[in-house]
């Protein structure tokens, strides 16, 4: 009932709401926000994820607040309360975010991926073995709206909006299960990973046992050349990648997205 009551009186009007950044087509860019709107399509009806993505639009969300397991929101309708909105899934606890990190450090590239702040599609292998799935099945999404319809519109702008929130920091996905991305940050950062599995690894022998040889070439000159690469390279933008970026834009284009290029240039190719 109170889904054809809005749909004739329509929604009151919110100044300054949560608008989705899409007016038209489909919400949700990259792979992980788009693997969440395919959970939600699978499970919630289509036209009341449509009238969702409209609300989303209009801005009818008022606040939206991520915590962990808990997503709680605040969406005017026609009537003159707001509706509280609640989604909530499994926060993982401190004993399975320990198994998770190390599974992570284990993996240099997925570990520098991170650092730079990307999510590898691959990070759902490493949740899946260990048996705790990075995105829910299924969401336990409640609405105070009387609406009987499972999920209201209500529901739907909600789950669009973090969808679009999880497009803009895909950190947040995680976040949701229990792991904010600084305390994910620090703990890759101080983790060595398996041995000699770490590019970025340097090894700094004791300056007392170098002092004889400092002025010494460490290669006869006679017999300096190229060296071919290693069969097993890091990938040329490794630093990039694993570096904290700079939020520094050249018109409008972030700094990293500038070098990135140079340096796969310079390596001599295109490396992933």
């Amino acid at each position: 009932m109170a889904d054809w009551w809005e749909g004739h009186s329509g929604p009151i009007r919110v100044e300054n709401g949560i608008k989705a950044r899409s007016r038209r087509g489909s919400i949700g860019s990259r792979w992980w926000s788009r693997r969440f709107i395919d959970i939600l399509e699978g499970i919630c009806d289509p036209g009341r994820l449509s009238r969702g993505r409209s609300y989303a639009r209009r801005g009818q969300v008022i606040t939206l607040d991520l915590s962990p397991g808990l997503v709680r929101a605040a969406v005017q309708g026609s009537r003159p309360e707001p509706y509280d909105v609640s989604v909530r899934i499994e926060a993982y606890g401190h004993a399975a975010w320990a198994g998770i990190e190390r599974a992570l450090a284990a993996e240099a590239l997925y570990r520098a991926k991170l650092l730079a702040g990307e999510m590898p599609v691959e990070i759902v292998e490493v949740f899946d073995r260990l048996g705790l799935p990075l995105f829910p099945a299924e969401l336990d999404m409640e609405c105070s709206c009387p609406d009987w319809g499972f999920p209201c519109k209500h529901l739907s702008a909600v789950l669009y909006l973090l969808a679009e929130a999880f497009d803009e920091d895909p950190f947040l996905v995680l976040a949701w299960r229990g792991r904010a991305r600084d305390e994910l940050l620090d703990s890759l950062r101080g983790a060595p990973g398996e041995e000699g599995s770490d590019p970025l690894a340097v090894e700094d022998p004791p300056l007392a046992g170098q002092v004889s040889g400092f002025y010494s070439p460490g290669v006869s000159l006679t017999r300096l050349r190229a060296r071919p690469a290693p069969a097993t390279s890091a990938p040329a933008d490794i630093l990039l990648r694993a570096l904290e970026p700079p939020e520094v834009k050249v018109r409008h284009i972030p700094l990293l997205d500038i070098l990135r290029p140079a340096y796969r240039g310079l390596s001599g190719g295109d490396q992933g």
